[in-house]
């Protein structure tokens, strides 16, 4: 049975991605971004120590809602959801990926480019398609897939700007997937005052997209 997207992703519209040195280094962004307002929180399976530190992350800041990214294998999905994950993120339409999703009753929201693939990851039980890398093709593309996939919910990811937020939500996506504009240098001594001030630009572009 497929996976609705959460009320705490639908009413935000925004997903973090953080890709780390080390995931030692996750807390005092992770609380910066929940403290500005953006509770979905992605941590990537190619930063070393992630599954070791998500407990601790979930017990530290207990709004937010975090999930694990890069799952490639039904295995690092398996270990991700019983480390606590809310949902699961994958580059790629991996069905052994969305079964263990689906047999936790977890979000799973898988990535696909061409129709084809946006289709194929619907149909065996994407929460939303991950449409990756999104900067390759732009907005337009998901109003084009829109036609005759109007069924369809979308989570734009890879190279998504601060400044192109509206511009996705208006194209329909559900919510926009942001990693570098986002998160910027926050793991190398950056200002997470300034962080928090990106995650509030941020939230108010997915107001701003939906307005119109």
């Amino acid at each position: 049975m497929r996976s609705a997207p959460s009320d705490t992703l639908t009413r935000t519209g925004v997903v973090a991605v953080l890709r780390a040195a080390d995931a030692r280094l996750y807390e005092p962004v992770v609380t910066a971004l929940a403290e500005s307002g953006v509770l979905c929180i992605e941590l990537t399976m190619t930063t070393p120590g992630t599954l070791e530190m998500l407990p601790q992350l979930i017990a530290a800041v207990p709004e937010a809602e975090i999930g694990v990214g890069t799952v490639l294998t039904a295995h690092d999905a398996r270990a991700a959801l019983e480390a606590g994950a809310c949902f699961l993120v994958s580059p790629t339409v991996s069905p052994e990926v969305i079964e263990v999703a689906d047999s936790f009753g977890a979000a799973v929201y898988p990535g696909a480019l061409t129709p084809t693939e946006v289709h194929a990851a619907w149909e065996r039980g994407a929460t939303a398609v991950k449409v990756f890398p999104a900067a390759s093709v732009g907005s337009d593309y998901v109003r084009q897939l829109a036609g005759p996939l109007p069924h369809l919910l979308t989570l734009p990811s890879g190279g998504v700007t601060l400044e192109e937020i509206p511009e996705w939500i208006r194209a329909g996506c559900v919510a926009v997937s942001l990693g570098g504009p986002l998160i910027g240098d926050a793991f190398a001594g950056g200002s997470l005052d300034a962080l928090k001030e990106r995650a509030r630009r941020a939230l108010a572009g997915v107001i701003e997209g939906r307005a119109a």
